[in-house]
């Protein structure tokens, strides 16, 4: 792989999560890991306009490498990628659904969303709330790194989604899947729902 490539699909899944309208403004930042280190959005960018030359690299702990500024949420990506070898990609978005899910109160904080749908279960399995800390406070990281052990994707309370693939395609339809599912969670709040069995829930269940 030339050292463009991985800028190139970085940017490409940018635009994507843009044109699905799951990034507004300049919400949301992605990851990829390379051979030179993590490849991530600035801080500052829209996923609709931020080209390859103005990505920023940083390292296995969140460090600044080379390129502009990172993301202050880079070391949200750097935690996830430590503790989780087969993946590459992580993508964090602000997407409306899901975040409003992330305000709730009263909800199972071990399980947020229940399993609606088979693809839930498939690519996102249970999905936990971390307590609420401020965007860039780096107290998050360890909480992070300690939880994305056992989930590939996590919610941050009042925040927004946080979701690991092998590669940004893999990411991206997790958290696409995540949000539709936090989608029909809200519209059938307040009647009578038939999630998969636990057992249904296990068959399916994605890779730890």
């Amino acid at each position: 792989m030339s050292p463009a490539e991985p800028r190139a699909q970085l940017i490409a899944a940018a635009r994507s999560l843009y044109s699905r309208g799951l990034t507004h403004g300049s919400t949301g930042n992605l990851s990829l890991r390379t051979a030179d280190g993590i490849l991530v959005t600035p801080t500052g960018s829209s996923l609709g306009t931020v080209t390859a030359d103005q990505l920023s690299l940083v390292d296995e702990d969140g460090r600044h490498l080379a390129g502009p500024s990172p993301s202050k949420e880079a070391f949200l990506h750097a935690a996830v990628l430590r503790v989780r070898p087969a993946d590459g990609a992580v993508v964090h978005t602000h997407s409306t659904h899901a975040v409003a899910v992330s305000c709730l109160a009263g909800i199972d904080e071990r399980d947020v969303l229940p399993p609606l749908t088979a693809y839930f279960a498939m690519r996102i399995g249970r999905l936990p709330m971390l307590p609420y800390h401020a965007p860039g406070d780096r107290r998050l990281g360890a909480v992070v790194e300690e939880t994305a052990r056992r989930h590939r994707a996590l919610l941050l309370r009042n925040h927004g989604p946080v979701v690991a693939g092998r590669g940004p395609t893999e990411a991206m339809d997790a958290v696409e899947e995540l949000e539709e599912t936090a989608k029909l969670f809200l519209l059938l709040r307040g009647l009578r729902t038939r999630p998969l069995t636990d057992a249904q829930r296990a068959a399916l269940a994605p890779p730890l």
